[in-house]
């Protein structure tokens, strides 16, 4: 995933919803790595708790590719 962390509080923040909605056994989107309540919460939440929800995301996506990874060794 590729977010533009670099943001201010007056753009508009899109969703980072890439279509592919596979919720895991923890409740996360396989395709965005965001938890279902943070995608319930999406439309209402300011840029800042967008920015916070893509932080999250992001780390996300780094732990299950390491762990993907690791997996394969």
């Amino acid at each position: 995933m590729r977010y533009n962390m670099i943001m201010n509080d007056l753009e508009k923040i899109s969703s980072p919803c890439i279509r592919n909605c596979c919720l895991d056994q923890y409740d996360i989107c396989i395709g965005c790595n965001r938890s279902l309540q943070e995608i319930r919460e999406w439309a209402a939440a300011s840029a800042a708790e967008k920015r916070a929800i893509l932080v999250r995301s992001a780390v996300r996506e780094t732990r299950r590719h390491k762990t993907f990874t690791s997996d394969k060794k």
